[in-house]
């Protein structure tokens, strides 16, 4: 059961990963959460970084899809103006969002990566559905009320997995 909780890769942001990094792996597209994995979670837009990463991923021919839990104002209003497809009130960790996702890109699980922040919903449900997941470290070390219930929870996980070897990064996380 804790396998699910067990990112395929950790890196410290989303600017760690690069459409170099990805094409070498066959990744075509990515399925990414929104809040504390591109920006803060009380930020309504993008960085200039965060929309120069964006376009360098377009330029390489990788799909980006927003699937958040959040609401549909919170979601459509940061995504429609750098014309990114989003998935909102995906009700991770369960998969329905996962495969609108996926089916939306016309992609095969092989080709994408799941991006988050959070164990219980990114890493979990991206592992459920036998998708790549990278798991990055929260841009805020704030979180919203839900997210700090799950900060809790991740904390124990984290102790259970790094008590029997199985996590390398917690310093960082």
């Amino acid at each position: 059961m804790y396998s699910y909780f067990i990112p395929s890769e950790f890196v410290r942001s989303i600017f760690h990963i690069t459409p170099e990094m990805l094409k070498e792996k066959g990744v075509k597209a990515i399925i990414t959460d929104l809040d504390n994995t591109l920006v803060e979670w009380d930020r309504p837009n993008a960085t200039p970084k965060l929309i120069e990463w964006f376009t360098s991923m377009k330029a390489a021919g990788i799909q980006v899809t927003i699937v958040s839990n959040n609401n549909e104002l919170r979601v459509k209003s940061f995504a429609d103006p750098l014309e990114i497809p989003f998935i909102s009130r995906a009700r991770k960790p369960l998969g329905k969002a996962f495969k609108q996702a996926l089916n939306k890109m016309a992609i095969k699980r092989e080709e994408v990566v799941v991006i988050g922040d959070q164990l219980l919903t990114d890493v979990f449900g991206g592992n459920r559905q036998k998708l790549h997941t990278i798991l990055v470290i929260p841009v805020a070390k704030s979180d919203g009320f839900v997210t700090k219930f799950n900060r809790m929870v991740e904390r124990r996980i984290f102790n259970y997995l790094d008590k029997k070897g199985q996590v390398t990064w917690e310093e960082e996380v």
